[in-house]
C-alpha cells in the first residue's frame, strides 16, 4: 500500500504529485520514483513525509537500490524512531543490499528492533523462515541472518538456484509454511546477495521403506542439501501465498533425489549408506541436475 496525501498548496506541485501516483498505479516504478522524489523535494510537512516514503518504495520495487537508499534516508527524517515505521525497514533493506552496515544497523534500531552490536556485516541467528525465490517462484527453507537476509538451506528444484545462497527478502510476509509444531512466514526475495558455489546433483536411489531417511540424515549431519523430487508440490500463486502444511514424506523403491554437495562428498556418503545394507540399497547415475523444472 502507498499513502496519499495530495493537498499541496500550489497547482504545479499538485499536478507533479498526481503524475507520480499515476505512474505508481501503473507500476511504472522508475518513473514513479523519479516523479515522486522530484515532487517531494518541493513539499513540506505531511505531504513531504508521504511522498518521500512512496518515492523510496517505488525505487525499491524498481530494484534501484541506490535511489531507494538515497530517498529512504530522507524519508526516515520525517518519522519517529522506535515506532516500527516502515520507512526505516525500507532503508534497512536498501542499505543491506548496498552493504552499508552502519546505516542498516541504525535503520533496524530506528524501526524498533533490538540493536545488532559490532560493525561490518550482520550475521545473526534469527531462526528459520521460508523465501519465495523471485525468478523461479519457488518457496525454499532458509535461516535468517539479519532482518532482511537469509541463507537457503533446502535444495531448490530449479537448479538455476542453489543451496547455500544468501538472499535479501522483503519485510512483509506473503504466506506461511507449517512443519510439525512450527509455523514460519514466507518472504519474497528482492535480491540475490551472495551466490553459492555448491551445484545441485541428481541421483537415482533405490531402497526400502524408511531407509531414505537415513541417507537424508547423513547429508544433513554434514550440513549438505538433500531433496526428494517426489516431495515437490505444484501450487498456483494464490495457494502458494496461503498457509501450507509440510511434512517429511515416506519414500521407498526408486526415487530421484537432488543433492547439494561436492561430487566426491556425495559419492562417499552414498557409498557409505549403500554399504550399510547390501540387500536393497543402491544408487546410480549421479550427475549435475538440469537447469529448469
Amino acid at each position: 500500500m502507498f499513502s496519499r496525501w495530495t493537498d499541496p498548496r500550489r497547482s504545479a506541485d499538485r499536478a507533479a504529485v498526481a503524475r507520480g501516483y499515476a505512474a505508481f498505479e501503473a507500476k511504472d516504478w522508475p518513473r514513479a520514483g523519479d516523479l515522486l522524489a522530484d515532487a517531494a523535494a518541493r513539499l513540506s510537512g505531511k505531504a513531504a513525509r508521504a511522498t518521500w516514503f512512496d518515492a523510496a518504495l517505488a525505487y525499491k520495487f524498481a530494484r534501484n537500490w541506490v535511489r531507494a537508499y538515497e530517498t529512504g534516508k530522507t524519508a526516515v527524517t520525517y518519522v519517529k524512531r522506535g515506532a516500527e515505521e516502515p520507512a526505516f525497514w525500507n532503508l534497512g533493506t536498501a542499505a543491506t543490499v548496498l552493504r552499508d552496515w552502519d546505516t542498516a544497523r541504525d535503520a533496524w534500531a530506528g524501526y524498533g528492533l533490538e540493536p545488532f552490536p559490532g560493525t561490518g556485516q550482520i550475521d545473526a541467528e534469527l531462526g528459520p523462515t521460508c523465501v519465495r525465490l523471485s525468478d523461479v517462484s519457488e518457496v525454499v527453507w532458509a535461516v535468517r541472518l539479519c532482518p532482511t537476509r537469509a541463507r537457503v538451506i533446502s535444495v531448490p528444484f530449479d537448479a538455476s538456484r542453489r543451496f547455500g545462497e544468501v538472499v535479501v527478502h522483503d519485510g512483509a510476509p506473503s504466506g506461511e509454511r507449517t512443519y510439525g509444531d512450527m509455523t514460519v512466514p514466507v518472504f519474497d526475495e528482492v535480491a540475490l546477495f551472495e551466490p553459492s558455489d555448491t551445484a545441485t546433483l541428481s541421483v537415482l536411489v533405490t531402497c526400502g521403506p524408511g531407509e531414505l531417511e537415513a541417507l537424508e540424515d547423513s547429508f544433513a549431519s554434514r550440513r549438505l542439501g538433500f531433496e526428494v523430487l517426489a516431495s515437490r508440490v505444484e501450487l498456483c500463486d494464490c495457494c502458494s501465498r496461503s498457509t501450507i502444511r509440510q511434512q517429511r514424506g515416506e519414500y521407498d523403491g526408486e526415487q530421484q533425489v537432488y543433492i547439494a554437495a561436492a561430487e566426491d562428498d556425495a559419492r562417499a556418503l552414498l557409498d557409505a549408506w549403500a554399504a550399510e545394507r547390501t540387500d536393497g540399497r543402491s544408487w546410480a547415475n549421479l550427475h549435475p541436475a538440469p537447469i529448469g523444472r
